[in-house]
Formats: C-alpha cells, structure tokens, sequence
C-alpha cells in the first residue's frame, strides 16, 4: 500500500460484524521539524454487517492515540483491524459493541 494515497476506506467482515478503516497521513506539528517520511495513523468504526458505518447510533468509532504512529498505510489498517476485531470480541478495554447491538434486538 506504500505509495498509495491514504484516503480509501477499507471494509473486514469480521463475525457479522463490519470494520471500516480509513488510514491518513500524520500531521507533523506546526514546530517540529519537518519528517524524513510520512508517518499514518487511523480513524475506525466497528457496525453490524449491512449497516450504516456513517450513523453514530449503529456504530463504534474509534482511531489511533496521539502518539501512536506507523510506518506504512498498511501497518496503520492493520493494527486499526486488530483493535476492530477486540472490540467485536469483548476484549477491548474501553470499546463495546453492545451499545448497537442492544438497542435494536433487546432480549
């Protein structure tokens, strides 16, 4: 993916689940020095298959901490996948999808 542009979402199904992940170019802060090269970090939201990623009612959001940076487009998509896929798993320290999945099949 290195020397394509960052801007494309990228869509896993993963257990009925989607996981959308869009990879973007880290800004450089406007007094550090300029970078060798380009740094990627990511924006994520985890929704039921077929559903609305775009709502915020039918979806998680969740992107990279401010520190976290890496080399590639790529590297960034994946790690974002893994953490999509902890989310949907239960495993995710903060993140849950029960909130989009409660709400529309109560019990």
């Amino acid at each position: 993916m290195s020397g394509e542009p960052a801007s494309q979402w990228q869509v896993f199904e993963y257990e009925g689940f989607d996981i959308h992940v869009l990879p973007q170019i880290k800004p450089t802060p406007e007094h550090a020095p300029p970078r060798a090269a380009e740094r990627y970090v990511f924006i994520g939201r985890v929704c039921r298959h077929g559903t609305n990623a775009d709502t915020p009612a039918e979806a998680v959001y969740f992107h990279a901490d401010g520190d976290d940076e890496y080399r590639t487009a790529q590297d960034a998509v994946e790690e974002a996948r893994h953490i999509g896929k902890s989310i949907i798993d239960g495993t995710h320290p903060d993140l849950s999808v029960l909130s989009i999945v409660s709400h529309r099949h109560p019990k």
